[in-house]
């Protein structure tokens, strides 16, 4: 696992052994990248459930401004900080060890994110509790994006009854993104 564009280019990055976390792949990281770049130059970057926290730190590495990451699991949460200190992104980054909507609740009162990445295990519908926690935050305006990564399986057209409105869908082989814009 690696950063695959920027100042950072390359850099090999650390991740937690075990099935606790599933890196992104380089090839679908490439992809959300490609689709994402228009809007990362001084971008805002919120990384929840950010595992080894390759997302947030290619988005700094590709220009933006800075990256928050939550992660809960306390052995990822060190694995994060490691590669933060090591990709010399420590001015950039904020690390939160805590769940995805306490950290939203922390978070309440600051600017919104241009935008906002998260990556749930899958199969235990915690995008719900999210994406409502965020549709009811301070930190979405209409111009955020929000892209969830998720199993195939996984129905998030009820987001809309918050004010969600699905822009784009990545299908890959095994999972997909889902892009929304927030437009309440």
């Amino acid at each position: 696992m690696r950063i695959i564009a920027g100042s950072a280019r390359s850099l090999p990055l650390k991740t937690i052994s075990g099935m606790d976390t599933r890196p992104t792949t380089d090839r679908i990281k490439e992809t959300l990248f490609n689709i994402l770049n228009p809007y990362l130059a001084d971008c805002s970057f919120l990384d929840l459930f950010a595992g080894s926290g390759q997302i947030g730190l290619e988005a700094v590495s590709r220009g933006a401004r800075e990256a928050v990451f939550v992660e809960n699991n306390k052995k990822a949460a060190v694995c994060i900080q490691e590669n933060i200190t090591f990709t010399k992104f420590t001015e950039h980054c904020t690390l939160l060890v805590g769940d995805a909507v306490s950290a939203i609740r922390q978070l309440e009162g600051r600017e919104a994110f241009d935008v906002v990445f998260m990556d749930p295990p899958y199969g235990r519908n915690l995008e719900a509790d999210v994406l409502n926690q965020l549709a009811l935050s301070s930190l979405l305006s209409k111009e955020s994006i929000i892209v969830v990564e998720t199993s195939l399986d996984t129905d998030l057209t009820y987001a809309q009854e918050w004010g969600y409105e699905i822009t784009k869908e990545k299908v890959y082989k095994n999972n997909r993104h889902i892009f929304f814009q927030f437009i309440k």
